[in-house]
C-alpha cells in the first residue's frame, strides 16, 4: 500500500511539471515602487556619482605620483608672476646630529665638579708627579662612592666623563685628612684640600648576571652587565702637614754584643 501511494505521488508531480513549465524570471511582474513618479536609481541609465567625486580631498585616493594639486599649481604660478626667487640655505654648514649630546666647556666643567673632580690637562714626560710614599691618608668622594687613599694608591671608580688616559685630575671633595700627628675632619668638605691623581686606564668590571623569576608564571629573564670603570693613581695629597719619614738604623750585631758585655760587667 505504501509503495502504491508513493508511485501515485510521483506520477502526479511529474504530470504537473510537464503541464505547467517553470516560468522565467523575466516574465515575473515587478512590484511598483512607493514613489512611482521618481525614476528608480537601479534601472536608470545614468551612472551614479562616484564616492571619489564627492570627496574634496582627492590626493589621499590618487594612485598617480605625478598628480599635482590645484592649490600647489596656483601657488607656483603666483611665485612665477611675482618673479621672486626662493633662496635656500646651504646645508653644508649645518652640523649633523650624531645622536650624542654636544657639551660646551662650561657644561663639562660643571658636570665634572658635580661628580667631584677637575681635569687639569694631559700628563707630560717632564712632569714628576709620582713621589715617594708619604705617611698621610685621606677620604675622598667621587660620585656617590667614598675611598680611603694614600699617596701611590690606585682606585677604581665609575667611568669618568671628559677625561682620557694620562690626564691629570684634581679631586676636590675631600672629607677627611689624617696623618700620624693630626686629623682634619671636613664639614662636610675640608677647605683648601685637594688630591691629585692620574688616569691610568678605562676598563670593564667583571660580568654580573641578573636573573629574575616568578614562580608558576612562566617568567624568567636573564641579563648580563659589565660596569665601566676608570683606574686612578693617587700622586699627591695636599692640605695637611706631612711629617718627614725618619729612617732609624738598626744596630749591628757587633754593637749589640758590646752592649751586652758592658751590661754583664757592670
Amino acid at each position: 500500500m505504501a509503495t502504491r501511494r508513493t508511485l501515485r505521488a510521483l506520477t502526479q508531480a511529474t504530470s504537473f511539471l510537464f503541464t505547467n513549465p517553470k516560468p522565467s524570471l523575466r516574465s515575473l511582474p515587478l512590484p511598483p515602487f512607493p514613489n512611482s513618479n521618481t525614476s528608480s536609481p537601479i534601472f536608470s541609465n545614468s551612472t551614479p556619482p562616484s564616492a571619489l567625486a564627492q570627496c574634496s580631498h582627492l590626493r589621499y585616493f590618487s594612485s598617480d605620483k605625478n598628480d599635482d594639486h590645484s592649490s600647489d599649481e596656483d601657488d607656483s604660478e603666483e611665485e612665477e608672476e611675482d618673479g621672486d626667487e626662493v633662496e635656500y640655505e646651504d646645508t653644508d654648514d649645518v652640523p649633523v646630529s650624531s645622536g650624542k649630546k654636544v657639551y660646551t666647556l662650561e657644561e663639562k666643567e660643571a658636570e665634572a665638579a658635580a661628580i667631584g673632580y677637575r681635569v687639569v690637562g694631559p700628563l707630560q714626560k717632564d712632569d714628576d708627579v709620582f713621589k715617594p710614599h708619604e705617611p698621610v691618608f685621606a677620604v675622598v668622594q667621587v660620585g656617590s662612592h667614598q675611598f680611603k687613599v694614600s699617596n701611590g694608591d690606585s682606585i677604581f671608580t665609575e667611568r669618568l666623563k671628559f677625561c682620557e688616559v694620562n690626564d691629570k685630575l684634581i679631586l676636590d671633595k675631600v672629607l677627611l685628612l689624617g696623618s700620624a700627628t693630626q686629623t682634619i675632619v671636613g664639614r662636610p668638605i675640608v677647605p683648601d684640600a685637594a688630591i691629585h691623581a692620574v688616569v691610568e686606564e678605562h676598563a670593564l668590571d667583571a660580568k654580573v648576571i641578573i636573573f629574575k623569576k616568578k614562580r608558576r608564571k612562566n617568567y624568567r629573564r636573564t641579563k648580563g652587565h659589565r660596569q665601566e670603570l676608570t683606574k686612578l693613581r693617587i700622586t699627591d695629597i695636599q692640605g695637611i702637614e706631612k711629617p718627614q719619614n725618619v729612617l732609624t738604623k738598626k744596630p749591628s750585631k757587633a754593637a749589640k754584643k758590646e752592649q751586652e758585655k758592658v751590661a754583664v760587667t757592670a
